[in-house]
């Protein structure tokens, strides 16, 4: 049994990330809502996210792991939370396992004396704030007895499978992370604290017919979410492209705005399909699942609007099942070099440049999977606004 608290502010990639990953685990995870009274919460960046329950309803139940997402207020108002502090405070005081990533060690953590004496990390920007009762390090996880601390955004797949590791085992953690493709981050385990070895490394991405996405400051892009999308896909995407500064609208091929993604956590989009097929797009990113790919792909609307992105010159793109799924079958990779997620690679027509994790061929861009999405969306940060700006906002969520 898991908590994962979310409130008004919380950095969606993180809270997104550790419940999916945990979830595939085979883990019981509750996500519930501090805001008094509601189950939706607007994250950090503008994604929407929907609790299960709210936490005045979890009040009295006993967990495994409570791990706390960062962001900004997000952790202020899980700290301002007396209920969770209570619940946190007697759940270590058990000796139970307990985390937090990016501010929330510092802010939440740090303020309620669960670090004094503790080796902890946190954002970087956040290091200073942590108590001097606590053992500052920089490693991008750091583990201490009970207590799992992690640096931000770009560190939140390791932090999730170094807490998979925690509650099941090594053996376990490596059959999660594979399908994962996590093979990049190379994770090894030492004495309390996780390495990434190739850390401060650029990202790259393999291009073809290379030309240039200029479309003006502010892109107008569109990332259609489905029942099945996979949500970790969809929040980097949404969350990365934001923090670049373009207006991307999230639209729901359902009925409502409300869509349960691939791992069951629940996300809410801007708008309808039909609402948003009634503007123009410079970038159309389709995210994966196979339930969402699926999805995708019978959609006579939205299939028919990536036709004409695709005839007119703009661009497009997915990852994942999307390529093969979507993609493909209605001839959208045609006389293209693309990826997908590898399971997938014998459903597209062209194999030669599957094992890249991010293909740009012209105006497409495809990736692999969740482990590639960061990648992916920052490839495309590069392709809209400077390889410049993709670094800066790489450094800024502690990807590199």
């Amino acid at each position: 049994m898991v908590l994962v608290p979310i409130a008004s502010g919380t950095e969606p990639m993180e809270a997104v990330i550790t419940v999916d990953v945990l979830r595939r685990a085979g883990a019981d995870v509750s996500v519930a809502s501090v805001d008094p009274g509601s189950a939706q919460v607007g994250g950090a960046w503008g994604v929407k996210l929907a609790a299960d329950a709210l936490l005045d309803d979890l009040a009295d139940a006993e967990f495994d792991l409570i791990s706390l997402p960062g962001g900004m207020p997000g952790s202020s108002n899980l700290r301002d939370c007396k209920l969770l502090e209570n619940m946190v405070k007697k759940h270590a005081g058990k000796g139970k396992l307990y985390a937090a990533i990016c501010a929330a060690p510092a802010v939440a953590l740090g303020s309620w004396g669960l670090l004094n004496g503790l080796k902890a990390t946190c954002y970087p920007s956040f290091m200073d704030k942590l108590p001097s009762e606590v053992n500052t390090v920089e490693s991008r996880v750091q583990i201490d007895g009970n207590c799992v601390t992690s640096r931000g955004p770009g560190t939140a797949m390791e932090y999730s499978v170094v807490l998979v590791e925690q509650l099941y085992g090594k053996e376990k953690a490596d059959e999660v992370a594979g399908p994962m493709l996590m093979l990049a981050f190379n994770l090894v385990l030492t004495s309390f604290k996780v390495m990434r070895p190739q850390h401060g490394v650029e990202f790259s991405l393999k291009e073809l017919n290379s030309t240039s996405w200029n479309v003006g400051e502010t892109p107008q892009i569109l990332v259609p979410i489905a029942n099945g999308t996979e949500e970790m896909e969809a929040t980097m995407i949404i969350d990365i492209l934001r923090r670049a500064k373009a207006n991307v609208v999230v639209a729901s091929l359902e009925e409502t705005l409300e869509i349960v993604a691939s791992r069951k956590v629940k996300m809410v989009a801007d708008v309808l399909l039909d609402d948003a097929l009634k503007q123009q797009y410079d970038l159309i990113l389709l995210p994966g699942g196979l339930g969402g790919a699926q999805a995708y792909a019978k959609s006579d609307k939205l299939i028919g609007l990536i036709k004409k992105q695709a005839e007119a010159n703009k661009l497009y793109g997915a990852i994942c099942a999307s390529p093969a799924i979507a993609l493909e079958p209605h001839g959208l990779l045609k006389g293209k070099k693309a990826t997908s997620f590898p399971g997938m690679w014998n459903k597209l027509s062209d194999q030669s440049e599957c094992k890249n994790r991010v293909v740009v061929d012209g105006n497409l861009i495809t990736s692999q999977g969740p482990g590639t999405s960061m990648e992916f969306s920052l490839a495309i940060v590069e392709k809209l606004f400077g390889r410049e700006r993709a670094v800066e906002l790489a450094k800024t969520m502690v990807f590199m």
